[in-house]
């Protein structure tokens, strides 16, 4: 296998010595990019977008032209899973993602089966490999799959919303129901995630977007039990290769401990949590990713800039940190401060390693 011309982050979600901090960021392809923008309305609509392998490569490399990002993250999105389903995944603008027919009855459940990624997700596979025969080895290439709770969150409540009234009575009324759910999302999520590695992914990510809506012993229970065992079920390497998992529960600040122990090489974070403290409670088992606020790319240069010299100096000296937002990049984030930021982690950071 060729050998990466920037393998940083390979490194650091390693925990190996790193001349400078690599950066990616959650949704570094989206709706702040004119040229993203352009793209998606050739496509006709967000689905159609992610379903034409031709485009979501365009999609994914456009971050990467514009900035020195230190890897891709394949452009796609995390309810394509309950789409192979037969969930029937839809996007109205304005409302999000919809899933047409969610799981409230007991025969629907039981009927729920995995599907083959390299059947009902080959759209996303052949994504995988065009981009990373474009990157040409340039930087690694990070696929990803919601959780099996998160998933479960949206094939029960048919999208998001702000209580998951109809997931919640189910886990405290029904809960073998929702462990088939989890139980058949865990399979399927094992299966996609090896399925984007043998594709070409470098490294892996399960984002667990509403674990952190749940109380201590559910979250154990229900989101973190599910995720360790898709990661027990994931190819650690490949062609030779290590592949390295991120595990990123946002709100999960206070099972930090519990998270790192869950077989994961890294554990991502959200801005609520110090990262100082947070490499102080695990960051000798496993290495950090995150954590800077949104928000603060929308305050202009000098809050960037400040904002990514903080978290560098709360991480401190030493190997295992990939800087990363601690969530998505907001639509309404000005490209000139994605730029900034690159450039101030990639300057900033160099004095710490």
């Amino acid at each position: 296998m060729p050998k990466l011309k920037n393998d940083t982050l390979i490194r650091a979600l390693l925990r190996q010595p790193t001349p400078y901090t690599p950066i990616w960021l959650m949704r570094q392809a989206g709706r702040y990019l004119p040229e993203y923008n352009a793209t998606r309305a050739r496509a006709g609509s967000f689905l159609a977008l992610c379903k034409n392998p031709d485009l979501a490569t365009e999609v994914t490399l456009q971050p990467l032209a514009r900035f020195a990002l230190d890897a891709a993250i394949v452009f796609s999105d995390i309810l394509t899973l309950p789409d192979a389903m037969g969930l029937g995944l839809r996007f109205t603008e304005g409302e999000g993602p919809r899933l047409e027919r969610p799981l409230r009855e007991e025969r629907e459940i039981r009927n729920l089966v995995v599907p083959d990624p390299d059947q009902h997700l080959r759209y996303v596979l052949d994504t995988v490999r065009q981009v990373r025969k474009a990157l040409a080895d340039e930087v690694p290439l990070i696929g990803f799959s919601g959780s099996p709770f998160t998933l479960a969150c949206y094939m029960v409540e048919g999208g998001a919303n702000s209580d998951f009234r109809n997931v919640k009575t189910m886990l405290y009324n029904r809960p073998e129901l929702l462990h088939h759910i989890l139980e058949v999302n865990c399979r399927a999520v094992t299966a996609y995630l090896n399925a984007q590695i043998e594709s070409g992914a470098q490294a892996v990510m399960m984002f667990d977007t509403w674990g952190g809506t749940l109380g201590t012993a559910e979250y154990r229970e229900f989101s973190l039990a599910y995720m360790r065992r898709a990661l027990e079920g994931l190819k650690r390497e490949h062609r030779g290769e290590r592949i390295p998992s991120i595990l990123f529960t946002k709100g999960g600040g206070a099972w930090l401990e519990a998270i790192a122990a869950s077989g994961c090489d890294t554990v991502g974070i959200d801005w609520t949590v110090d990262i100082g403290t947070a490499r102080s409670r695990i960051g000798v088992r496993v290495a950090l990713q995150g954590n800077l606020d949104p928000a603060v790319l929308l305050a202009g240069p000098k809050a960037v800039h400040n904002g990514a010299a903080a978290v560098l100096a709360a991480f401190g000296h030493g190997a295992g940190h990939v800087f990363n937002l601690g969530h998505g990049v907001s639509q309404f984030t000005p490209p000139e401060s994605v730029a900034v930021l690159v450039d101030a982690v990639h300057d900033l950071s160099r004095a710490y390693h």
